[in-house]
């Protein structure tokens, strides 16, 4: 049986009920697509709905623990020992596109550390937990990162920097360092899912830059409880806060992230 703490459930049980409305909203997309305005406001919505939604049914159960949400920012509790991180939809260009990959995403911390994480893809279905010292769970089944210990036969996933964003010479040169050495890579776009991909073995590593504490609070729990490592792309240990992220198990951790530090742009391409 999964272990479900207390705290567990009420996080598991906030997603579910967040994440029915998500499912209806999703039916809702393909009446939206003929137009740009209509599902960026659309989705809009819908995050602040599922965010605010989020909040309610945690502060019913945890009064007083703080908040901080992609949407609303921080929230202060007179619980100063506790906080919730939220993103309602990581994936959201794939939620408004109609793609079936996003999550609602909720991490715990507790005196600053990261003690809790849950993440439920509502299209699906599938729903990823796991507490600090308790195991990473998809549904009821236990995850661990795969055993892979050389480049060559491992899979792995990435983020991409879109439209008016920095960095796509060097995401660019990293594709290519990684693209000579391993079975390739995936780019979903959904951080949040690559790392629960990365807990249950489906990936064996993943890397992105750019990130903030809610895409990857829930991700890096899933992860260290799955027994993978995760931290920065500097080779840094804070992973919540950094904005990089490099997850993977003991043996390819240290290789891609000498791999990446090592890959440059070329400098003609900005």
């Amino acid at each position: 049986m999964a272990y479900q703490s207390p705290i567990l459930n009420v996080m598991i049980m906030a997603a579910r009920k967040a994440g029915r409305p998500l499912i209806r909203d999703f039916g809702e997309l393909e009446n939206l697509q003929i137009s740009m305005k209509g599902p960026a406001d659309f989705v809009t919505s819908a995050d602040k709905r599922t965010e605010k939604l989020l909040i309610e049914e945690l502060s019913r159960a945890r009064p007083g623990y703080g908040f901080l949400g992609e949407e609303g920012g921080v929230i202060e509790g007179k619980d100063k020992s506790h906080r919730f991180i939220i993103d309602p939809i990581d994936g959201t260009t794939n939620f408004m596109h109609g793609v079936p990959h996003f999550a609602l995403s909720i991490g715990l911390e507790r005196e600053g550390v990261l003690v809790a994480g849950v993440l439920y893809n509502p299209i699906t279905d599938d729903m990823y937990y796991a507490e600090k010292g308790h195991g990473a769970y998809l549904n009821n089944k236990r995850l661990r990162v795969a055993e892979r210990r050389e480049m060559a036969p491992s899979l792995f996933a990435t983020g991409l920097p879109f439209m008016g964003r920095e960095g796509h010479a060097r995401a660019t040169a990293e594709m290519t360092a990684v693209m000579a050495v391993s079975s390739g890579i995936r780019r979903f776009g959904a951080a949040s899912l690559d790392m629960a991909y990365v807990a249950g073995g489906r990936f064996d590593g993943f890397w992105e830059r750019g990130l903030k504490p809610w895409d990857v609070a829930a991700g890096i729990v899933l992860v260290r409880e799955a027994g993978g490592m995760v931290g920065e792309l500097t080779g840094g240990a804070d992973a919540l806060n950094g904005g990089t992220l490099l997850c993977a198990n003991e043996y390819l951790q240290p290789q891609l992230l000498k791999l990446l530090k090592g890959a440059m742009p070329d400098k003609a391409s900005g």
